[in-house]
């Protein structure tokens, strides 16, 4: 029996809020563990975790009263470094989107997402895959593109590991990249761990970011 992913919820809109906990409440596989409408108040209850459920997602709006999105996503990172971030915003300014995958969200999803969008995005993640809204990854696409060349990494990937970081690219996950490539789940998950070192990344979208920043995947 799979274990239910605990999701907080950090959004400032008491009627999205609603929304996205009503739709999450009847998924058998998940659970609300924290609704919060400021970053300060959820980042103040991580200090006591003392017999307290974590979350194993965290969906963070960035627009919230006070300490911002952006801002706190450091902090949740700190207090939480196995816990999955979906940042779940308005926003598609460029600005925003690198921001937070750089700081280490491990998705980037527009409230305009349908509820089993979200949901799916949610899966995704706790499998190791990447969640980027399908509007967000072509603009970002299209931004690096029109980046100048830069030199490849000092550690090379393996052929291996880049094939992996293709199909990462692809928003394939650790189950369906071994499926694909006949290796066991251990095995790619090694082999993206190594991957996110020689990057110098933490997880499945900074690490195709900084593939195509540093040339090591083409824009084709």
């Amino acid at each position: 029996m799979k274990e239910t992913i605990q999701i907080m919820l950090v959004e400032d809109h008491p009627k999205y809020r609603s929304i996205i906990e009503m739709a999450l409440k009847h998924e058998s596989d998940m659970a609300i563990c924290g609704t919060f409408g400021a970053a300060e108040v959820a980042l103040r209850s991580l200090q006591d975790v003392q017999n307290k459920v974590m979350p194993n997602v965290i969906l963070l709006d960035l627009n919230l009263p006070g300490i911002s999105g952006l801002e706190s996503l450091p902090w949740f990172r700190q207090y939480l470094p196995n816990t999955h971030i979906i940042v779940l915003s308005q926003s598609d300014v460029p600005e925003d989107v690198f921001s937070a995958i750089q700081q280490g969200a491990a998705g980037y999803l527009l409230k305009s997402s349908s509820l089993n969008q979200i949901k799916d995005g949610i899966r995704t993640v706790i499998n190791g895959g990447a969640s980027l809204d399908p509007k967000v990854a072509v603009y970002i696409l299209e931004q690096w593109k029109r980046q100048p060349a830069v030199k490849k990494s000092e550690k090379a990937l393996s052929e291996r590991e880049l094939e992996i970081l293709k199909l990462l690219g692809q928003g394939l996950v650790k189950k369906e990249i071994g499926d694909k490539l006949g290796i066991g789940y251990g095995s790619v998950a090694t082999y993206i761990r190594r991957i996110y070192e020689k990057l110098g990344v933490v997880n499945a979208p900074a690490a195709i970011d900084m593939a195509y920043r540093k040339g090591i995947l083409p824009f084709d």
